[in-house]
This record gives structure tokens, C-alpha cells and sequence, in this order.
């Protein structure tokens, strides 16, 4: 698929259908029976207020709460197979931590203080860090992807997307549901949701709780840490939503959430692709079995809290407020080398706060309607880990062990005004116009030293130990931030700040009432930051940026046949990339941060549902995305001569193409209605890291099947579902802390040690073949 002829096909095609179809509306015999339904209404808030898919001239998927529920689909992570050009999936070490990718543009590093690629939204409430942001399917009314910069109305850190998560609004009536799940691997689950008025047509209660557990698909063959379970990719996990929905007179409208989720699933041990230069193992047999020296405990917590106000007031004009407390605390187990010695071993925690508060104003007329608003953002978040080389330390000095230890806070406010408006020039072409600007001032403070003890962040991790804070706090000095008098008290944080202008501007043409072309130009940026890693006492990076030019269709022929098409393009300048790879030694760890190029991409979206039959509808969607590092400057630090080395570099998560074909069929019966599914989703061959990488995932097929039965009178629901059916094994994150020989880097069978003195290759791996069978009972 990477030849030449196919790319030219491909776009040639889509080009052709582009401007095929609407003569082909016009020939069509528009003669549907009763026979057929038609095309289901999907309604998206993508511009932030709702409107019909059909209207919004944006690349966005919708996945509604009835497709959700049919495809057995539970974790955010599957809603990747429905939207092209998207990558969502589980980071490496835990099942709660988000690597999200959208046209080639993302963040897989989760380290407190770096910036996301794409942003996380649940009901418009921008979530701020990835740890946690895998979120477990609980009443929710539909999951929408926004692909392309959001700039203008989402903000910074949208520079590749959004993906919003919107919950449902209470209907009023007192309603209770249960939902139990059994399934593969000892899958044990159960969600309960409910509502009741408080006062009838003014204050609704709601809540809900899900208990999620299951048995790993592998083991830990070996764990030096006494007394540990050995599940690994086990899932233990429990969320709890509440919500108060308060309707004072027809014209107010209070929503109070408040959620909370505690996972308790052990941290993941990854599969080790090279035998082991110190350990006497062997390579496990199952990429689901590991070996750890560390305890195999892990925890995220989250705990948020959210008021949504509406004054509608009048016809036209509402006024929206939006506030929210975010709180996570994650400490982890990371074993690095994945062995039973101390290689390579990573404890670690991550403490974030977030607040944030937005007012926004909506107007609608005859002729234009406008969207503008005021947001504000206040983060905390801070770290400690501890990168503990045991072996190392004791072979190379003699000494008990080897930690490098890092430590730090990561402080931000960001102030931005927004605006957008449609106008609609006559009967036909319309013109789009928005542009924001943000204000963001950060500070930061890191600790970074060297450490002759095998040192772990928190009390009681290693029996026996006693953490000694100043003793360690005088050996991992203050790198960024000031100290002044030089006893390890920090006067002030390092800070700086940044100033960005994101406008959009974009044209729409209605052909006819069921056809509509458009074509924008749009940018996004990314906070400029600090290094958490940093030895230098400056500024890491500053934004980078994103424009992106998109031409679409958006068209429905005769109730039957729903196509979007878009073509896209997008300049990803001042690139940041975070470098954390062997340095000369075995014992250097060369952790950089900075803007280092620019990236470029090409491609097409092309997203189609067919309504075969009353009874059979088929969905195809298909991503084809080209890009490729075009500059990537480095210093020679010998002669201090500026380079590119942009051959040696990847876009990563990234697949040229992705592409979905699935099916409902729906069967009436006298026992009550069924609707059988399923989807074969491939997934190209795609990179995990961008320099030098190692890790190659082949492209790859997932075939899922389930069919469902619903009761006559709605109470009852009953759904199998088996995923991944042929068993595809594949790479979804990894560490690369392995040097290939320099004689011949093209040959990945000559490796030189890494950090810690071993050859460490590991891999982590999506969920095997599952089935699982869901009860549901609403009263």
C-alpha cells in the first residue's frame, strides 16, 4: 500500500466521487419505499452548540449510545476502529494512561508537565492529563472525534483533535438499570445507573457505579518483589458518577457532576523481544507474560467535579457557563527491562490538579449565528520518579545500587477569548470566521541527581528501606527553578510565558439540501513548556503549531446512501520531541526537550453508511494519511554545527491507512427484536517511536461479531460479543533503551547495551480474543 500507484488511485478516486456524486443525486430515481427507514439524524455540539453532522463542516465521527451498546464497545480506546486517521490506545505501563494520536499528531510520553496532542473532553470539560483519560463507558449519550486542529473553539493542545465525551441528560421519570457482564479471562462486570425526580419537572437525581474486573491474559513468570500477584493485563476498576440536574423555570437549566474513578489493576509487565544480557530468562512464550523485580501493585485515582449552567435568554440568545475541579493521584511500578533484577526499574508517582472556568455566549438569526467565549485554566501538576539501575551501580562502582532520581512541579495558567461565526452569504455559500487567543504563563521546578542506593519515592516500597529526604534532597539538586543560597530551598520556580493568535476561516457551499462542500484553513498550537526532566535551568520548548487546510463533503443521496469525503493537508511547525534514549554509556540517560523541525501530512477521510434494507445498514470508513518528518535540526557537540537528521525519523502511531467496513442487521421476531453486528477493522503498519525506532507493528486485522436481543416490552436486553476473533497479537507501546550497532544500523540483530547495561526491547500488546456475554435489566 505504500506504492505510488495506490496513493494516486486512491485520491484520484475520491476526487472523482467528489465530483460525480451530485450529477448522480440528480439522475437517481428518488422512489424509496416504506421498505426503507432512512438515514438516522446524528446530532454533534463539534462547533459547540448542536447541530446534524450533515451541517458541520468538520472531519468528526459519532458514536452514539445504540451503536455503543450493540458493538459491546466499553472502553474508549474501541472507538478508534470508527474513525479514520485515529489512534487511541492503552500507555504502555497501566490501563488507565491515554495514547492518543489524530493525522499523526499526538503525545505518547505522560510524564507530568508535557502537553497532549489531543485534547480530552468530557462535557466540555478539557482534561488536562492523559492519566486516567482512558475512560470506561458509563452513561453515556455518544463519544464524538474531531479530527484536525481545533484552535478556535477547543483551544490549545488540540493540534491533531478533540475527542468529547458527552454524558446523557436525565429524562425526568424515575428509571433504574443493571448490566452484568461474564466473559473471557473471568471478566466480571456490573454497572448499575438510575434517575428519580426529587421534584417533578424541576430536580433530578442520578447515579451511577460500575465494578469491572477480570483475570490477566498472562502472568508474571517470576517477581523478586515477596508477596505479589502475578496477574498481568488483569483489570480492577471501579467509577461512580452522581448528577443534579436542577430546571428552575424553562429558561435555567444547572447540571452538577461529580464522578469518581479508583483502578487497581496491577501494573503491566512488558514482553521482552531480546534475551536478557544479565538475567538468566528466557523469552516468555506469551506476549502477555513478563517478569518483574518490583512490586506489581498500581493505582490511578480520579476524583472531578463540574457545574454546567444555561440561561436561555430568549429565543436566540443563550449563556453558558462551565466550571470544573479535576484531582488525580497515580503512583506506579514500571519495570523497564522486565526482569527479575533491578536492570531498569521505574517507580514513580503523579499528583495533578486542574481547574478551569469558561462563559460562552451563543446567538442565532436569520443569517448568521456566532459562538464566543472567555476561558480560564489553572494546573498543577507534579511527579517524582526514580530510574533505579541496581546492577549497574553495583558491577560498574561498587555500590549498593544506581537511582537516578527526578522530581518536580509543572505550575500553568492559561487565559484565552474565542470567537466564530457563520454567515450565510445568499441561499447557498456561507462563509466561517473565528480566531482565538491565549495567553499561557507556566513555572517549573525539578530536581535531578545521582543517586548511589537503590532509592524509591515512597516509604516502604523496598523493605528494609528508610527514605531519607535530605540526604536525597541535598544529592538531587535544583536544576530548574532558584536556589538562591544553595540549601535545597527553593526561593522561586523557573517560569516563563507564551502568546498565541489561532484563527479559522472556511467557506460552504449547500448544492442541495442533501449535498454540502466545504473548505477551510484552520491552526492549532501546543503550549510551549519545561523539561521534567531537565539538568539546565531554562526553558525547554516553546508552542508548536499546526495549519491545516481541508476540503470536504458532507452529502446523504436519496436516504440511502450517507458519503463524507475529506481531503486534508497540514504544516506541523516547531515541532517539539521528547528524547529520552541511551547517551555514550551505559550509564547516561539523554532526556531532552526542544523544538526540533517540522512534519508535514496528506490525506483523505472518507466515512459512508448504506441503508441496504429496513433491516441492513453497512458502514465503511477509510483513512489514508502520508506523512513524514521533512526537518529535524540537531548540534554536532564536537563542532557545534547544526544538522538535520530527519532520515533517521518516523511519524509515530501513525498508520498509512486505517479502514473499517461493518454492519447492523436487524431481525424482528416474536420473542422480540435482535440486531446482529460486526466489523473487520485493519490497521497499517505503523512506528511506536520516531527516532531511530525499533518497534515496528505490521499492519493488522480485528474481527469482531456480536449479536444482541432487546424484549418486546424494553426492559430486557441480551448481548454476545467476541472481539479480536482471530487472535491478532499486536504492539500498542514499548521501550526502546537498546543501542543498535553503529556498523550497520540497518541490521536490528546487532544491538550494543542501553541504559542500565542490558538489551532493553519490550513491547506491550492489545487484548487478545474475548468473549463476553451482557445481561441488562431496566425496570
Amino acid at each position: 500500500m505504500s506504492q505510488p500507484k495506490f496513493r494516486h488511485s486512491l485520491v484520484a478516486a475520491a476526487i472523482a466521487s467528489v465530483v460525480a456524486m451530485p450529477a448522480l443525486a440528480q439522475d437517481q430515481d428518488a422512489t424509496a419505499t416504506d421498505e426503507y427507514q432512512g438515514l438516522e439524524r446524528i446530532e454533534v455540539t463539534a462547533r459547540r452548540t448542536t447541530e446534524s453532522i450533515q451541517e458541520v463542516p468538520v472531519s468528526v465521527t459519532s458514536v452514539g449510545e445504540m451503536e455503543l451498546e450493540n458493538n459491546g464497545i466499553t472502553v474508549l480506546t474501541e472507538v478508534q476502529q470508527f474513525s479514520p486517521n485515529t489512534t487511541l490506545q492503552n500507555s504502555r505501563g497501566t490501563n488507565s494512561t491515554l495514547t492518543a494520536f489524530i493525522r499523526g499528531v499526538g503525545q505518547q510520553d505522560p510524564l507530568w508537565g508535557y502537553e497532549p496532542g489531543v485534547g480530552i473532553y468530557i462535557d466540555d470539560v478539557f482534561v488536562a492529563r492523559p492519566q486516567g483519560a482512558v475512560l470506561d463507558i458509563l452513561n453515556v449519550q455518544r463519544i464524538e472525534v474531531l479530527r484536525g486542529p481545533q484552535g478556535t473553539l477547543y483551544g490549545k493542545n488540540t493540534t491533531g483533535g478533540a475527542i468529547k465525551y458527552v454524558t446523557k441528560e436525565m429524562s425526568g421519570d424515575a428509571e433504574f438499570n443493571i448490566r452484568g457482564t461474564v466473559g473471557s479471562y473471568s471478566q466480571r462486570d456490573i454497572k448499575v445507573t438510575g434517575q428519580m425526580p426529587l421534584i417533578d419537572n424541576t430536580l433530578y437525581l442520578g447515579v451511577g457505579i460500575a465494578d469491572l474486573s477480570r483475570d490477566g491474559f498472562g502472568e508474571f513468570l517470576e517477581v523478586s518483589y515477596p508477596n505479589q500477584d502475578k496477574e498481568n493485563y488483569n483489570k480492577d476498576l471501579t467509577a461512580m458518577r452522581a448528577t443534579l440536574e436542577y430546571h428552575p423555570t424553562d429558561t435555567l437549566f444547572f447540571r452538577l457532576n461529580w464522578d469518581k474513578t479508583e483502578d487497581d489493576s496491577n501494573s503491566k509487565g512488558g514482553f521482552r523481544l531480546l534475551p536478557s544480557l544479565l538475567a538468566p530468562i528466557q523469552i516468555p512464550d506469551s506476549v502477555y507474560d513478563s517478569y518483574s523485580s518490583m512490586p506489581t501493585w498500581n493505582k490511578v485515582e480520579l476524583e472531578n467535579l463540574s457545574l454546567t449552567a444555561n440561561w436561555e435568554i430568549s429565543a436566540d440568545t443563550s449563556l453558558k457557563y462551565i466550571g470544573a475541579t479535576r484531582e488525580s493521584y497515580s503512583p506506579t511500578n514500571i519495570d523497564f527491562d522486565s526482569t527479575p533484577l533491578q536492570i531498569f526499574d521505574v517507580p514513580a508517582f503523579y499528583d495533578d490538579e486542574q481547574s478551569s472556568h469558561e462563559l460562552q455566549i451563543t446567538h442565532h438569526a436569520s443569517s448568521y449565528k456566532v459562538v464566543a467565549g472567555v476561558y480560564y485554566d489553572d494546573t498543577d501538576s507534579c511527579g517524582r520518579f526514580d530510574a533505579v539501575l541496581t546492577v549497574l551501580g553495583q558491577a560498574a562502582f561498587g555500590t549498593p545500587g544506581l537511582t537516578r532520581e527526578v522530581s518536580g512541579c509543572s505550575y500553568g495558567e492559561s487565559l484565552s477569548v474565542y470567537a466564530q461565526g457563520s454567515i450565510d452569504l445568499n441561499d447557498q455559500w456561507s462563509l466561517t470566521l473565528g480566531a482565538r487567543h491565549t495567553k499561557d504563563e507556566k513555572s517549573a521546578i525539578v530536581r535531578n541527581g545521582l543517586l548511589f542506593a537503590p532509592v524509591y519515592p515512597l516509604d516502604g516500597w523496598v523493605d528494609g528501606f528508610v527514605r531519607d529526604e535530605d540526604a536525597i534532597a541535598a544529592a538531587t539538586p535544583v536544576v530548574l527553578g532558584s536556589d538562591s543560597d544553595g540549601d535545597g530551598v527553593l526561593d522561586a520556580p523557573k517560569s516563563a510565558d507564551w502568546s498565541r493568535f489561532t484563527p479559522r476561516v472556511g467557506v460552504e457551499y449547500q448544492y442541495n439540501p442533501d449535498v454540502m462542500f466545504y473548505a477551510s484553513y484552520g491552526q492549532g498550537f501546543k503550549s510551549g513548556t519545561f523539561n521534567p526532566r531537565a539538568t539546565i535551568n531554562e526553558p525547554a520548548a516553546d508552542p508548536e503549531i499546526v495549519d491545516s487546510f481541508e476540503i470536504g463533503m458532507k452529502s446523504d443521496w436519496n436516504d440511502r446512501l450517507r458519503a463524507n469525503v475529506t481531503l486534508f493537508m497540514l504544516d506541523h511547525e516547531d515541532r517539539q520531541y521528547i528524547s529520552v534514549l541511551p547517551g555514550e554509556t551505559a550509564t547516561d540517560l539523554n532526556q531532552r526537550l526542544g523544538n526540533i523541525g517540522k512534519s508535514s501530512a496528506k490525506g483523505i477521510e472518507i466515512e459512508t453508511t448504506y441503508v441496504v434494507t429496513d433491516a441492513l445498514d453497512v458502514d465503511f470508513s477509510l483513512g489514508y494519511i502520508d506523512a513524514e518528518f521533512e526537518e529535524v535540526l540537531d548540534t554536532d557537540p564536537n563542532t557545534g554545527a547544526t544538522f538535520d537528521k530527519s532520515e533517521l525519523f518516523t511519524i509515530s502511531n501513525t498508520p498509512e491507512v486505517t479502514a473499517n467496513l461493518g454492519f447492523t442487521y436487524n431481525i424482528q421476531s416474536a420473542i422480540g427484536d435482535m440486531a446482529v453486528v460486526g466489523n473487520y477493522y485493519h490497521r497499517g503498519k505503523y512506528d511506536l517511536f520516531e527516532e531511530l525506532n525499533l518497534l515496528k507493528q505490521d499492519s493488522y486485522g480485528i474481527l469482531n461479531l456480536g449479536i444482541n436481543w432487546f424484549s418486546d416490552d424494553g426492559r430486557w436486553t441480551v448481548g454476545l460479543h467476541g472481539k479480536n476473533l482471530t487472535d491478532e497479537e499486536y504492539m500498542v507501546g514499548g521501550y526502546q533503551f537498546v543501542t543498535p550497532d553503529p556498523s550497520d544500523l540497518n541490521d536490528t540483530t546487532l544491538y550494543q547495551p542501553g541504559l542500565g547495561g542490558d538489551t532493553t526491547l519490550t513491547a506491550y500488546y492489545g487484548d487478545p480474543r474475548t468473549i463476553s456475554l451482557t445481561v441488562g435489566y431496566r425496570f
